[in-house]
């Protein structure tokens, strides 16, 4: 992994090979690339802007229970993690391409938003009595933006990152120009994640204050505002743009369902190790037929990815926690700004959530200038540095001590309960600061940077160039997978010791939380999360990247 060039003064012409059906060489690199990074930022401004403050809306105007409200923005945030796959699915397996995804994820964003804007506006009218008309509008908005967000999310990305490839990106023999290339791509990715996290904090402060307090209507007008700008900024750099899709042909549908077949095969097969070769087999003729060149059976490595998929949904698990115990554990403690006696500005439960955003905001710049430079000087120049799975590794790794240091918080906070006699007392406030909880928010920050940017680039660059915006959904969507784990195990875990406890309400996740053991539930996923290095170490070690120049 390499440091590109997104700060130089001078604009980094792409090198790679025009678009033969343009007949400009000098379209792509970073001039074009930056018209996408800030498409993400403000998609993630409009989208998030809802997504942030949809609890909040549904318990208010909606007038919906706490728990009919939570299974409805469950169900949304499901919905919304399948329709990434069916997004990057429609782009790369037929003639649409990411260009005209994203164009359809911006007319899906403006209808969507537009219809939440009338319907909120009617339920303000009627605010006792909403028109059950207003109601479906709501919900047919809703899921249309859940699909404009499946067309934006793995096509406008794997798109800024296609404007740093060319013809023949898969062949194993490179030079100094595809290097430089790769780097440019890798320092993409940093910087795209960079300008998404300025996305989430004006959604999650600006925004979500609109909401509060001038008025939901303005709201989503505003995020309907902010879509007008991203359909504006993408149309405005057309002209720079690489899109070299090349098209999948109806003999690459054919190969697919023939490795899909095989696929299947293979799980249900008695005999794995010959399904297993028949699976490779199966991959190594069909590149041939969707890369239009061939490339020895190195295109798509889905039986390789999977392992390294599965293993890192421990990982996602750890990072689900930031949205649901860690802002548990901040509605009990101290969280004055300020102020003595009671007096000062209160904090938000969830505001701590914020430090995620700013750690990338804060460390992949610095990371991106100076830490990979670094560690290409130290590892010897132009093929050193920073690998994909070796970012992905420190990234567990920084997410396992982010636990450890969630569990020593927590027996802390029980400890200063019990000695203040709160234990009994679960609307009380712990005399304990909530910036205790700042660590290992930052370290969550900190293992996002290195490990889930490193899995989208990891993902986007080991399958085959037709597959890209695929690639980035699986990456993506290991993170969904995680929150479902992690709501499954938190289930399983509090029936078991709610169970011992003879039903006693003793168990970890008891409502009073200072009867509860968050902490042995932290160290449970401090150890799970040890154990996912030690096993990602051992995958990533056996581990041969499609590209045998990676460095």
């Amino acid at each position: 992994m390499e440091s590109g060039g997104f700060l130089a003064r001078r604009p980094e012409p792409c090198a790679a090979a025009a678009d033969p059906d343009d007949g400009d060489a000098r379209r792509g690199g970073w001039r074009a690339a930056f018209f996408l990074i800030v498409v993400g930022f403000l998609e993630r401004i409009g989208f998030f802007g809802v997504q942030g403050n949809l609890m909040l809306y549904l318990t208010g105007p909606m007038a919906m229970s706490t728990a009919a409200a939570a299974t409805a923005a469950n169900t949304w945030g499901g919905t919304v993690l399948v329709l990434t796959l069916a997004g990057g699915l429609a782009a790369d397996s037929s003639g649409l391409g990411r260009y005209r995804a994203v164009l359809v994820a911006s007319a899906l964003y403006l209808l969507s938003l537009g219809m939440l804007t009338v319907s909120s506006s009617s339920m303000a009218a009627q605010p006792a009595t909403s028109p059950s008309s207003s109601i479906v509008v709501f919900y047919a908005a809703l899921y249309l933006l859940a699909l404009a967000q499946g067309f934006h999310t793995p096509c406008a990305e794997a798109f800024g990152a296609d404007q740093f490839e060319r013809e023949g990106d898969d062949d194993d023999d490179r030079g100094g120009g595809d290097a430089r290339r790769r780097a440019s791509r890798s320092s993409y990715f940093n910087w795209y994640h960079f300008s998404i996290s300025w996305g989430y904090v004006i959604s999650t402060t600006l925004l979500c204050y609109v909401d509060e307090n001038v008025g939901w209507t303005v709201g989503f007008a505003a995020c309907w505002a902010t879509m007008v700008l991203y359909l504006a900024v993408f149309l405005l750099g057309t002209g720079t743009y690489r899109r070299a899709e090349r098209p999948v042909i109806d003999g690459a549908a054919a190969a697919r369902r023939a490795w899909t077949a095989r696929f299947f095969f293979f799980f249900f097969s008695r005999n794995r190790k010959d399904a297993a070769e028949q699976l490779i087999e199966t991959q190594e003729d069909e590149v041939v037929v969707v890369d239009g060149h061939g490339d020895g059976g190195k295109g798509f490595f889905l039986v390789k990815l999977l392992p390294i998929w599965l293993n890192s949904i421990v990982f996602a698990v750890v990072i689900s926690q930031v949205s649901t115990l860690f802002t548990k554990q901040s509605s009990t403690m101290d969280r004055r700004i300020g102020g003595g006696g009671g007096g000062g500005l209160v904090l938000p439960s969830a505001g701590l959530q914020c430090l995620v955003s700013f750690t990338y905001i804060a460390v992949l710049p610095v990371y991106d200038r100076m830490v990979v430079p670094l560690a290409r000087r130290v590892t010897g120049g132009g093929g050193g540095g920073i690998t994909m799975l070796q970012r992905i590794g420190a990234g567990m790794a920084t997410a396992c001590l982010a636990m450890v240091v969630a569990a020593l918080v927590e027996e802390r906070r029980l400890r200063v309960a019990r000695d203040a006699g709160l234990v009994d007392r679960p609307d009380a406030t712990v005399p304990m600061g909530v910036w205790w909880l700042v660590p290992q928010h930052v370290l969550v920050g900190v293992a996002e940077v290195l490990a889930v940017i490193g899995l989208e680039e990891f993902f986007y660059d080991q399958v085959a160039g037709e597959l890209h915006s695929v690639g980035l959904a699986v990456s993506q969507g290991v993170m969904g997978v995680g929150s479902y784990a992690s709501g499954a195990l938190v289930a399983a875990i509090d029936w078991a010791t709610a169970a011992r406890s003879g039903g006693g309400g003793e168990s970890w996740f008891a409502d009073d939380l200072n009867r509860a053991h968050l902490d042995y539930f932290y160290w449970l996923l401090a150890a799970l999360a040890a154990l996912e290095v030690a096993v990602f170490v051992y995958l990533a070690q056996r581990y041969d990247y499609k590209n045998k120049s990676k460095p």
